[in-house]
């Protein structure tokens, strides 16, 4: 539940900035007769997005056995590299709201009516497609989805990003997307080692050590899992965030570290940057 609620609710924020940014510039400028424009754009992105999960959802459901097991790993594998790209880039950004600003006055005088409405529709699909490959992708490595969770971060971001962009909320979007990508990274590399897994099992990479260490508690008597356990009620929560596996093999923690090695390396390049 919680990473189904960190995943929605970030690129639904991210989404709502998009919008709060165009709607704010236009009330702000006079045009708000192009308001319409923007709200078709996010219908569009809407029913755009959620046609790539239904296409997703029948692509999935037809695999089987190896076939399924090759297809999470794949997916995964690209989550993680679409939450990579997605991290790096934001932090690249020094001035997105400028810049936005900016890419609208320049469509608007220009009377171009579907460059705003393209502005607005790819934002929504893009974020919308994201989410359902990270969430595909969360609910292999966790074994479960949870649609509370995800309603819950659609509905937060929506009305956090409401309250920023009416003046009644201030807060550090830069402070903010920094938090939110030190956990998101984690996640990936959670991603990298479940996806390292999946092809494991499927024959397509070999295991050289089964478990490196097993830090699963035995189960208990009546069958359940204790806490810790990594389907246990504490376990399952750190498999869903950040990958964790109470006995991993060797390539799943050579990847797990990898990944986060290497993101530490484009992070502090990145500092470096601004």
């Amino acid at each position: 539940m919680i990473a189904d609620f960190i995943i929605t609710f970030r690129e639904t924020f991210e989404a709502a900035l998009v919008v709060g940014i165009v709607l704010g510039y236009l009330s702000k400028t006079g045009q708000t007769k192009y308001n319409n424009v923007v709200y078709v754009g996010i219908a569009a992105g809407i029913i755009a997005s959620v046609f790539a999960a239904f296409i997703f959802e029948n692509i999935y459901g037809g695999f089987s056995g190896r076939g399924e097991m090759i297809f999470e790993g794949v997916t995964m594998f690209f989550g993680a590299f679409l939450l990579s790209t997605m991290i790096f880039w934001m932090m690249g950004q020094k001035h997105v709201a400028q810049d936005l600003r900016k890419n609208i006055s320049l469509e608007l005088s220009a009377k171009h009516k579907a460059g705003l409405f393209f502005l607005v529709f790819i934002s929504i699909l893009r974020e919308g497609v994201e989410t359902v490959i990270f969430l595909g992708a969360a609910s292999f490595a966790s074994g479960n989805s949870n649609l509370i969770g995800a309603v819950l971060g659609v509905s937060v971001a929506v009305l956090l990003g409401y309250a920023v962009f009416v003046g009644s909320m201030k807060i550090n979007v830069k402070m903010f997307f920094n938090f939110t990508s030190l956990i998101l990274i984690f996640f990936a590399a959670g991603l990298v080692a479940q996806g390292v897994h999946e092809f494991e099992e499927a024959g397509a990479i070999p295991v050289l050590i089964e478990h490196v260490w097993d830090l699963n508690p035995p189960v208990n008597s009546d069958g359940s899992f204790p806490a810790l356990h990594e389907n246990g009620s504490v376990g399952s929560i750190f498999k869903s965030l950040f990958g964790y596996n109470g006995n991993p093999s060797l390539v799943e923690v050579l990847g797990y570290f990898a990944y986060i090695s290497g993101a530490y390396f484009f992070w502090k390049r990145a500092g470096k940057n601004e």
